[in-house]
């Protein structure tokens, strides 16, 4: 038997399609995450949850994400201690100009950011050829005060 499908129908799998690469291609949402979210804002009892949670708050606008710092795309780590700002901190800056921050160094890494006390993350890195850098260093590349 031969499939007939109607123009709306490829229109309707084109747009599920596409929906779904947005949502799987979030950096920590895969398939598993993906397929929970939609399970859970299908759920009419769900979205009644929801709902009635988004009306108690006031959400802030989300921040644009740099795309042409000097960090943007690049994989950084912090180690050691940071003394002009939080780990939060360090991490909210990097992550607003475009960089991913990972709690640890390997091959992917780019900048390590190390500090007083980094210790064994250091040593990796080295290792690694991984560039690394103080956190004067760090701060005068982003264009930080």
């Amino acid at each position: 038997m031969t499939e007939v499908r109607a123009p709306i129908w490829d229109a309707v799998a084109e747009a599920a399609q596409g929906a779904w690469d947005e949502l799987t291609g979030i950096d920590g949402i895969g398939a598993t995450l993906a397929l929970a979210l939609c399970d859970a804002l299908s759920a009419p009892q769900e979205r009644r949850a929801i709902n009635a949670l988004m009306e108690q708050l006031d959400p802030a606008p989300l921040e644009a994400v740099a795309d042409a710092s000097p960090v943007s795309g690049k994989t950084v780590v912090f180690s050691g201690t940071l003394e002009k700002m939080t780990r939060a901190e360090a991490k909210a800056r990097a992550e607003a100009l475009g960089a991913k921050v990972s709690g640890s160094v390997s091959v992917k890494t780019d900048i390590l950011i190390a500090g007083p006390g980094a210790g064994s993350k250091a040593t990796k890195a080295a290792d690694l050829g991984v560039e690394t850098m103080d956190e004067e260093t760090w701060l005068a590349l982003i264009g930080a005060p």
